[in-house]
């Protein structure tokens, strides 16, 4: 009979769903929702992002990142630039206004991994790091030959 409470895939996805229900509280703190501080955060890490780019990362419908973007617009977070190539897509952008936002969001980031990491050693917080870096890159590698496969 499997363990399941030391199953990695089970304890993978425990932990993401505890984080995501921590983040939740987090952003609604802040009168906001972990879906926009997650668009905040992508656009603060890749600039000007269209909502079907951000749709894919985030791993929903375009329409739900349309919506999210309206909110975040009509905060004054976040502005749409006409793409310079394609006059369908809207590149998205950060205000300044966000700024004191990132830093909020980065601060309850931080907060959550000392909490996380709390009485473990930097050697195997780094390791830890070093393993899951090894698992994302193989899934990666997975899912590239799996797409090239279908086309």
């Amino acid at each position: 009979m499997i363990d399941y409470s030391r199953d990695l895939l089970f304890l993978l996805n425990d932990v993401g769903r505890l984080l995501r229900i921590e983040a939740d509280r987090r952003a609604k703190v802040h009168g906001m929702t972990r879906a926009q501080w997650g668009i905040l955060l992508w656009l603060a890490r890749e600039p000007g992002l269209s909502q079907r780019e951000l749709a894919e990362i985030l791993e929903v419908e375009p329409i739900t990142v349309a919506r999210l973007v309206d909110r975040l617009e009509a905060r004054g977070m976040v502005e749409r630039r006409a793409d310079g190539n394609d006059r369908r897509i809207w590149r998205l952008h950060l205000t300044p206004a966000t700024t004191p936002v990132l830093h909020d969001i980065q601060s309850n980031c931080a907060a959550m991994s000392a909490a996380l990491t709390q009485g473990m050693p930097a050697a195997s917080q780094a390791r830890f790091v070093d393993t899951l870096l090894t698992m994302k890159s193989i899934l990666s590698a997975e899912r590239r030959a799996d797409t090239k496969e279908v086309a």
